[in-house]
C-alpha cells in the first residue's frame, strides 16, 4: 500500500488524465442523488480486499462526483460558488503530494512563507501595518471564531468583575457569529438596522451602552462589522463602529468572509475605508479569490494577541517555542494543519495581481449589467441594486413553495443552481456571482424561465 509500484504509476496518469480533462472541460453542474439512489448504483465501496485503484478511481468518477453540484459552474450562483484559477488547482495536486505540515517553521518553513506572503498582500490591502499577520484556517466560521476567542482573551486583561461576555453585530451578521457565541457560552447581541441593512456607529453605541446599563456585570467585548454580507453583499459602517470600539476599548473584529476579496478592485474600495482600524478580520480566498476548498484568511492587527489566545504547550511542543520563528498553529482553533493557502498563494505568485483585479471587476460588471436586466423584465423586481457581486430580486406573486418548484427544475434541466433565500421573512432569489467563467447568457438563460 505505500510502494510505488509500476500499477500505483498507472493509477497516477489515471487521476492526472482525469484532473486534467475536469480542469479543461466545462464543468457539468450535476445533481444530488438520494442515498438509496448511491446505494444502489454503488454499494459497499469498503471491502475487506479493496476495489483496487482503477475501480475505486472509476466508481468516483461515474457514480460519486456526478452526484455533486460543480461549485464552479458557471451557472452555480447560489450560496457563495467558488471558482479556483487554474493554477490553484493545479498547485492543490501538488500541495497534496508534498507531505507538508504546515502548523509550525521548524517543519514547514517554505511553506509557511509562502502563505505568509499572501497573508502580508491581504493586509496591506486592508492597510493594517507591517507588523500584523496570522494563519489560514479552515472557512469562516473557524476563523471568526478564533478571532473572537482571542478578542475575549484580551478582555480579560482589561476588565474585572465581568460576570458575563458579550459580542455585537449586526442581525444582518453572519451564522457563524451566533455560533461562535454559542461554543464560547457568552452573550450576543444582534443589533436592528435600518432600511438599508447597514449597521452604523450610532446604533451600535446606543444598544451596546443600554445593555450594559441594564444588565450590571455583563460586558460587551468584541463589536463585529460585516463588510459584505452573505445574503446581499451588505457593508457596514466600518469607520463608524471603529469609533465605538475604540471609545469603549473593545475589540473591533471584520467578517469579510465574501465582500473583503473585492479590497484588491478599485471600483469599490472605498466601501471598506475604516478596515485599517480593525483588530482582526477575516476573508476566505475559496469564494471570490479564486482558490480552492478550504482557506479562509484570518489577520491580525497585532499578532501577538493571537498568540497569547490560542498557543498549545506541552513537554513536546516546547521546541517550537521560539519567538523568532512564526508557527501558523499558534494563531487559531487547530494545532495540526496542512498548508491550505499554498494554492491561493501560487495563484497569486504565478498571475500577478493585475489578474486578480481584472477578474474582480469583471464580476463586479456582470452583477450591475444583469441588475440591469431584471429592473427591465416584466416579472421581476430587484430588491437593491447590488453593492458587490451578490444580486438579489423577487418573481411577482410567486410563494415560498414557488420559488422552491423553480429552482429544484431549474437544477434537474441542468441550467442552473438558483436556491430561494429569504429577506424580512420574505422569499428572494439572489445571484452570487463570484466566478469570471460566468457570462451574461448564463444569466439571461436563468432569467428566460421566469
Amino acid at each position: 500500500m505505500h510502494e510505488f509500484t509500476p500499477d500505483v504509476e498507472a493509477l497516477a496518469q489515471e487521476v492526472l488524465d482525469y484532473s486534467l480533462v475536469r480542469m479543461k472541460s466545462n464543468p457539468p453542474l450535476d445533481y444530488p442523488k438520494s442515498e438509496a439512489e448511491l446505494y444502489a448504483l454503488a454499494g459497499e465501496t469498503i471491502t475487506e480486499d479493496g476495489l483496487g485503484g482503477s475501480a475505486a478511481l472509476k466508481l468516483f468518477t461515474d457514480v460519486l462526483a456526478p452526484a455533486c453540484i460543480s461549485t464552479d459552474h458557471p451557472s452555480y450562483l447560489a450560496f457563495i460558488p467558488s471558482a479556483p484559477s487554474e493554477h490553484a488547482n493545479l498547485f492543490d495536486l501538488v500541495v497534496g503530494a508534498s507531505a507538508l505540515y504546515g502548523g509550525s517553521w521548524q517543519e514547514g518553513a517554505g511553506a509557511v512563507y509562502a502563505e505568509n506572503q499572501a497573508l502580508r498582500w491581504l493586509a496591506d490591502l486592508a492597510g493594517l501595518p507591517k507588523s500584523s499577520g496570522g494563519v489560514f484556517v479552515q472557512g469562516g466560521t473557524l476563523g471568526n471564531l478564533s478571532a473572537l476567542v482571542a478578542a475575549r482573551h484580551d478582555a480579560r486583561k482589561k476588565f474585572n468583575g465581568v460576570t458575563r461576555w458579550v459580542i455585537a453585530a449586526s442581525k444582518e451578521s453572519h451564522s457563524s457569529i451566533v455560533s461562535a457565541a454559542e461554543v464560547m457560552d457568552v452573550g450576543v447581541i444582534l443589533i436592528p438596522t435600518e432600511d438599508d441593512l447597514v449597521l452604523r456607529g450610532a446604533a451600535a453605541a446606543e444598544i451596546i451602552d443600554a445593555h450594559e446599563a441594564n444588565n450590571p456585570g455583563e460586558k460587551v467585548f468584541a463589536l463585529v462589522g460585516t463588510a459584505g454580507t452573505t445574503n446581499l453583499g451588505i457593508i457596514d459602517d466600518l469607520n463608524g463602529l471603529a469609533d465605538v470600539a475604540e471609545a469603549r476599548g473593545i475589540w473591533f473584529h471584520v467578517d469579510g468572509a465574501y465582500g473583503l476579496a473585492a479590497l484588491c478592485a478599485p471600483s469599490v474600495r472605498a466601501m471598506f475605508n475604516g478596515i485599517e482600524r480593525c483588530d482582526s478580520f477575516i476573508v476566505d480566498p475559496h469564494k471570490w479569490l479564486f482558490a480552492p476548498y478550504d482557506a479562509c484568511a484570518l489577520i491580525y492587527r497585532d499578532p501577538k494577541q493571537g498568540k497569547d489566545a490560542h498557543t498549545q504547550h506541552a513537554s513536546y511542543l516546547d521546541v517550537l517555542e521560539n519567538e523568532d520563528e512564526w508557527n501558523p498553529s499558534d494563531y487559531a482553533i487547530h494545532l495540526t494543519r496542512r498548508p491550505r493557502g499554498l494554492p491561493f498563494w501560487y495563484s497569486l505568485a504565478a498571475n500577478g495581481v493585475k489578474e486578480y483585479i481584472v477578474s474582480m471587476e469583471a464580476t463586479l460588471k456582470l452583477a450591475k449589467d444583469v441588475a440591469e436586466r431584471i429592473k427591465s423584465h416584466p416579472n421581476l423586481e430587484l430588491l437593491r441594486d447590488p453593492t458587490l457581486s451578490v444580486v438579489a430580486f423577487t418573481r411577482k406573486g410567486w410563494s415560498a413553495q414557488q420559488y422552491q418548484q423553480w429552482s429544484d427544475k431549474l437544477l434537474e434541466d441542468q441550467i442552473g443552481f438558483v436556491t430561494p433565500s429569504a429577506h424580512r421573512g420574505q422569499p428572494i432569489l439572489r445571484f452570487a456571482i463570484v466566478n469570471p467563467w460566468t457570462q451574461m447568457s448564463d444569466l439571461e438563460a436563468i432569467l428566460a424561465t421566469l
